[in-house]
């Protein structure tokens, strides 16, 4: 069986869970330019989040310090 023969690598969108297509896809792994955008919403709106240790901020600022 050669690679011409095998049947094309198909994937759920993420988004709509619409089966589409892996090669020649230019959304991939979405469907569509449309669950791209969506996609890019949630994580812009947050809903979508990397979990992590609590981030403190350094008390020191450098910017603020007298050229002596």
């Amino acid at each position: 069986m050669t690679e011409k023969d095998a049947m094309p690598l198909k994937v759920k969108c993420p988004t709509c869970r619409k089966e589409t297509e892996w090669e020649n896809n230019r959304h991939r792994p979405f469907c569509s330019d449309r669950c791209q955008l969506i996609d890019l919403g949630a994580w812009t709106n947050e809903r979508y989040r990397i979990p992590s240790d609590e981030f403190e901020p350094a008390d020191r600022d450098d910017d603020d310090e007298e050229v002596r």
